[in-house]
């Protein structure tokens, strides 16, 4: 039945194909827009990691200003970072499966002279764990391991783009790059890998691309390394060396991450509660307890990822498509009551009010899959046009949970257009339509 409804409205769209593009290009007008903008919130929603990022524990805690909180909107607000101090305690905590402090900083590359000029490069200090935690892709090689860290050996991990650019893209593991005043050693490459969100690092530009190079963070107090993100603190402190800045117990400049097993996410949250408790015997954490360890997904959210304008523009665009969707009844009602005769003749041989219904919303679905079909194609070149005007480059495409919700949202289309004049149509008292024949 549902085969013989499709030919009919096959028959039926070929009769008059100025309205039948009229209709299409509705239809596909609206999908393209609505699809544009909810793959674009998409992008920035959805989960970065599936199946791990429960696991991701972002940590806290308010080091702030006895006498007024964080700067933000809300009274409970938190440093977003910790401190250098702090990290080093929590790492000892045999809790996480993993556990990474991290933070970003520009060193100076220097190639060979007949390859490239010295150049600043976006370099990123992270502990061996970084990249098991958050899934890194690799070309070649792969990162260090924990003895690297500890000692720590001069290895670095480098991306696609610095491969190319300094051993012509080969495989170059076991390879020597100079940064600042240190030779390394390559130990793995990365394989292209733009995510669309910064997710190891939510702080300031999270829609950057990730770092060009990773060294290990034990060379930070070696190569007195500063950080080139954000950093915070409200104390006023006299600092003479790098010495003094890393043991500055309130400055906060650090993203600290560890990887816990659901079942001991509630023991490690009790361990950062009595971390606090402990260094507030020694005058430190003067506010009241507050700590917040949140898994990645929260973490995103907490951070604001998704702006409220993006949620609001997929929303507005829905309500597009809606419009789009109305304006079509008009067109759709006097193309199915200037059949009345036929639809008459039908009903008169047998065929129920029903069978009528089908066969007029068949065809009105037919419009708004093809019509779908045809604004998910225009909505593939808007996003690769955005791409590449968004700053950064972010990329934005259509995956297959997006690819779902444009077919689901163009069969919701086509019905929205087709309900009433279907049921219009069938309503009709055959035996008026027969008598003026």
């Amino acid at each position: 039945m549902l085969l013989y409804n499709i030919r009919m409205a096959a028959k039926s769209l070929r009769r008059n194909p100025y309205l039948t593009a009229l209709l299409f290009a509705a239809i596909a007008l609206g999908i393209c827009i609505s699809t544009t903008f909810t793959t674009l919130r998409h992008a920035f929603a959805k989960d970065p990691l599936p199946g791990h990022s429960s696991r991701l524990l972002y940590v806290r805690m308010d080091n702030w200003d006895p006498a007024q909180p964080y700067p933000g909107d809300d009274p409970k607000s938190l440093p977003p970072q910790i401190s250098y101090r702090d990290m080093q305690e929590l790492m000892k905590s045999k809790i996480p499966a993993r556990q990474t402090g991290s933070f970003s900083s520009r060193l100076f590359i220097t190639p060979d002279p007949k390859v490239a000029k010295p150049y600043q490069e976006n370099v990123r200090l992270v502990f061996s764990d970084f990249f098991p935690m958050f899934e890194v892709p690799f070309q070649y090689g792969g990162g260090w391991d924990r003895r690297a860290d500890a000692k720590p050996e001069p290895v670095a991990v480098i991306d696609d783009a610095t491969n190319k650019k300094l051993f012509g893209g080969v495989n170059s593991v076991g390879k020597t790059v100079r940064i600042d005043d240190r030779d390394f050693k390559v130990a793995g490459v990365i394989a292209p890998w733009r995510p669309t969100v910064r997710y190891f690092d939510p702080n300031g530009n999270f829609v950057a691309p990730p770092e060009a190079i990773f060294l290990p963070f034990t060379f930070t107090p070696l190569m007195k390394i500063r950080t080139g993100g954000n950093s915070d603190g409200w104390r006023s402190y006299t600092i003479n060396s790098f010495e003094e800045f890393l043991n500055a117990a309130d400055i906060d400049w650090i993203q600290f991450w560890v990887e816990v097993p659901k079942e001991r996410q509630h023991a490690y949250r009790e361990f950062i509660d009595n971390y606090v408790r402990e260094q507030k015997k020694h005058g430190r954490f003067e506010r009241p307890l507050n700590n917040r360890v949140t898994n990645l997904m929260e973490t995103m959210g907490d951070f604001k990822i998704v702006q409220p304008q993006m949620s609001a523009m997929a929303a507005v665009s829905i309500l597009f498509l809606t419009v789009c969707s109305l304006n079509l009844v008009g067109l759709l009602l006097g193309k199915f009551l200037a059949r009345a005769p036929e639809v008459s003749v039908r009903r008169a041989l047998g065929a129920s009010r029903w069978q009528i219904f089908l066969q007029h919303i068949v065809e009105c679905e037919v419009v708004g899959v093809i019509g779908g079909a045809a604004g998910m194609i225009l909505s593939i070149g808007v996003l690769a046009f955005l791409s590449r005007v968004l700053p950064g480059n972010i990329p934005v495409h259509l995956d297959g949970q997006m690819v779902f919700a444009a077919v689901f949202l163009s069969l919701v289309a086509g019905f929205v257009a087709g309900v009433y004049p279907a049921w219009r149509i069938c309503t009709l008292p055959p035996a008026m339509q027969l008598k003026l024949q």
